[in-house]
């Protein structure tokens, strides 16, 4: 089980020195899953290993057992031919495969019980890193909306702060709305001058009364005539 801690350490080791730099989420996330996916490989490769061992044992302790099951057989080949002697010899051959089966299969039951735990932890690692795999890129994405809410934030305490862009920007309002009342002003004024001035010329040809238009238009009618006319 000494893999996974070794394992465990380098990638602790490892995420403790990334997030300490913090300085790119995004490229530190990808590389602890790089280096998770590199150990995972190893830790397979070192599972394998101790696999192939628990088969060398089970081949072995399989062994044991056929050399004792023909050692037997001689010994009643040999009790068949009368030949108690090699029977006897026969079966102290078959004891001793029997004390090494015994041992092999003892052996044997360990590996396999450490194999069996192994395969458990690097199914689980492998489990823990697909799901690491899978929350990365929900991670590279709150990591991102927090750098741009904290760029936004830091850029309105700098306003706010300063006031300087939104004290011009309300006193180019309110110059805007000077400007807008004083064109209106001289407009009216313009508009004002125009009607007193008509107004002015309107009462002066009003003054002029028909006896007047009739006394003027006498008058030249006189002009034309001759003098005896006016004698």
């Amino acid at each position: 089980m000494g893999i996974f801690s070794k394992f465990k350490t380098l990638v602790a080791s490892n995420v403790n020195d990334a997030i300490g730099k913090a300085e790119n989420p995004e490229k530190m996330l990808n590389q602890l899953i790089v280096e998770m996916s590199e150990q995972l490989v190893e830790a397979k490769k070192s599972v394998a290993m101790a696999i192939a061992d628990e088969k060398k044992l089970e081949r072995a302790a399989d062994d044991q057992a056929t050399q004792a099951k023909e050692w037997e057989r001689k010994a009643m080949l040999a009790v068949q031919g009368g030949r108690d002697d090699l029977a006897k010899e026969a079966l102290l051959r078959k004891q001793s495969f029997d004390s090494a089966y015994t041992e092999y299969k003892k052996q044997w039951d360990a590996q396999k019980a450490s194999v069996d735990k192994l395969k458990d932890a690097l199914r689980g690692l492998q489990n823990k890193i697909e799901e690491a795999q899978r929350k990365k890129n929900l991670l590279i994405a709150r990591a991102k909306r927090a750098e741009a809410q904290q760029k936004i934030q830091t850029t309105v305490s700098s306003l706010a702060g300063s006031r300087t862009a939104f004290e011009a920007f309300d006193r180019m309002a309110a110059k805007v709305d000077q400007l807008e009342a004083e064109a209106d002003a001289t407009a009216e004024l313009e508009n004002s001058s125009t009607t007193t001035l008509d107004r002015q010329f309107a009462e002066l040809e009003s003054s002029n009364s028909s006896a007047d238009i009739m006394l003027l238009e006498l008058k030249q009618k006189m002009k034309a005539l001759p003098d005896n006319v006016s004698q």
